[in-house]
């Protein structure tokens, strides 16, 4: 049994809000308290580690991410604006930059480009197939609108990948739907060492950020389910030194046999959802709304905003209906991937049916999921309450698109914004929720999500940083059905999953130094976390622990 003792700083733990030392032992904490007497335990443990004031938290969990995509986006072409893209020449000068600087080995290689954003672009509009001809000079390029529900793609790729035959795609080259799925397998079209090295790379990445545990969002046009069981595999073993995967795949059943066969051929398979895509995005306009987007026409390709301008709905009601009920009926989770209003009423109507079918009482005790869902009123709040579904959502899309002068105005209109994003609402009314970045559409970027809510665009529906981090630590284990384990606590008997945070600082103020940034009063008995103001430094992890083993070291 290996042991390590924490001493000398500040312990995130409900169960002692004063202490500022923990014991590790075989992976479990063992004992918390104060680090008086921790003296009396330094001579058993194997490591010692002095925190000199550093926090000690429960590791966080994202609960929705796409492993192979963040990869892909990780080194591909980076054209978000905090890559200094911030204009549709911008966009092509750094296409035109990676084409020249590949090594001559890459040169028949699909070139990857992700992050741009048109609404933010002087132009409002995307780039077109033949600017991006020109920039790639024949090479085969792949550029994803930063949700990844669209693309705009080189004529070398739609050819080779015969994208001109199918739906969604315009001669424009901004292909959605079949044809965009399509531009996604030629663009993950990597040799088996290469994918797992990007799946590495990915899991390192969030470790380094104080992640213990991801939610694959798995689908046919993402990743395939041979991805999703090496995902699986290396990440069993909390000594493979990785943040454990938590597996959901996106295929549609129609009986219980069908998610019985998919169960047994992605063994330790917890859901079979979240990336089941009811509508698109809103940024890409194939977001089911019940109204039209209030931005079509001008320079926009041919079809946007869907037939009658509302979006796209990818499934129906019947369909969500018999997937719920034979993933309930093979004891496991179902979810979907639900953003526009429309596609709320969709998937409801089929969540109601499947009640009707299956009872209400086995479809709650599955604890289904939704992925995203920004657009939940009163009725669907209560629905959602009604049948015990939980809610998978990313606050940085509010930090990211929400507010007057956001995405979200722009095609919604500014009316049609109040209530966005309702975290709390949702909270209050005790629909469980669980924090994600969806990455890589948002960095995994765990305080930055914390802040997005208490920073809220709507005031009415900030939430504190004691909900918020809960709900990015714990609720992301209780999504998974994982909450009984004690994980998301710092308590005795509880798995060793923690970050370790530097967040204090020396700053004036009043004319007298602020040696600490911990943002709650240690007299109140709350556990402390750090401020997250505009003006605070973020947070440095500097250890990060999964099941007791080290993920992230600094120490």
């Amino acid at each position: 049994m290996t042991t390590t003792l924490y001493r000398g700083g500040v312990v995130h733990s409900a169960a002692d809000p004063f202490a500022e030392a923990l014991l590790v032992a075989d992976g479990v904490i063992t004992w918390i308290g104060a680090d008086d007497t921790a003296d009396g335990l330094a001579h058993r443990a194997d490591r010692v580690i002095d925190l000199d004031g550093a926090l000690v938290a429960p590791g966080f969990v994202d609960a929705h991410v796409h492993t192979l995509e963040t990869g892909l986006a990780l080194h591909g072409v980076d054209l978000s604006a905090s890559a200094g893209v911030h204009g549709l020449d911008d966009a092509l000068a750094a296409i035109r930059r990676a084409v020249d600087a590949r090594p001559a080995g890459d040169a028949d290689d699909v070139l990857r480009a992700f992050g741009w954003d048109e609404t933010t672009w002087p132009e409002h509009r995307a780039p077109t197939r033949a600017e991006v001809d020109a920039a790639a000079r024949g090479a085969r390029v792949y550029a994803a609108r930063v949700d990844v529900h669209s693309a705009v793609v080189s004529s070398a790729l739609a050819e080779a990948a015969g994208l001109a035959r199918l739906d969604g795609w315009t001669d424009e080259g901004w292909v959605t739907g079949d044809a965009h799925h399509a531009a996604r397998d030629a663009a993950r079209d990597l040799s088996a060492a290469r994918r797992t090295a990007v799946y590495r790379d990915v899991l390192e990445h969030a470790a380094r950020r104080g992640v213990v545990a991801v939610h694959e969002n798995s689908a046919p046009h993402i990743d395939t389910r041979a991805g999703l069981r090496e995902l699986l595999d290396m990440t069993r073993d909390p000594a493979s030194g990785l943040p454990l995967v938590v597996g959901y795949r996106g295929e549609l059943c129609v009986t219980s046999d069908d998610a019985r066969d998919l169960a047994a051929d992605v063994p330790g398979l917890t859901g079979i959802g979240g990336d089941l895509d009811v509508d698109g995005s809103i940024g890409s306009r194939t977001a089911a709304l019940r109204h039209p987007y209030a931005d079509l026409g001008g320079d926009l390709a041919p079809g946007a905003g869907g037939p009658d301008g509302r979006g796209l709905l990818y499934l129906r009601a019947e369909q969500v209906a018999n997937h719920l009920s034979a993933v309930t009926a093979a004891g496991l989770q179902g979810g979907f991937h639900v953003i526009g209003d429309r596609a709320m009423d969709e998937f409801l109507l089929g969540l109601r049916v499947a009640g009707e079918t299956s009872g209400n009482g086995p479809i709650r005790a599955a604890r289904h999921r939704v992925e995203h869902a920004p657009m939940v009123d009163a009725s669907a709040l209560a629905t959602l309450l009604l049948f015990g579904v939980h809610l998978s959502v990313q606050p940085a899309f509010d930090a990211t698109w929400g507010g007057r002068d956001g995405m979200y105005a722009t095609r919604l209109g500014a009316t049609r914004i109040d209530g966005m994003n309702a975290f709390a609402d949702l909270a209050a009314a005790g629909v469980p929720l669980a924090f994600g970045s969806d990455a890589p559409v948002t960095p995994v970027d765990p305080w930055g999500a914390v802040r997005a809510c208490l920073e809220h665009a709507d005031t009415d529906q900030r939430i504190s940083a004691r909900a918020a981090f809960r709900a990015h630590t714990r609720g992301g284990w209780r999504l998974a059905g994982l909450d009984g384990t004690g994980a998301g606590e710092i308590r005795v008997g509880a798995p060793a999953h923690l970050a370790v945070w530097r967040a204090e600082h020396l700053a004036v103020q009043g004319g007298k130094a602020r040696t600490s940034s911990w943002s709650t009063d240690a007299r109140s008995g709350t556990p402390l976390l750090p401020a997250l103001g505009a003006d605070e430094p973020a947070p440095e992890c500097l250890q990060t622990v999964r099941d007791g083993v080290v993920l992230h070291d600094t120490f």
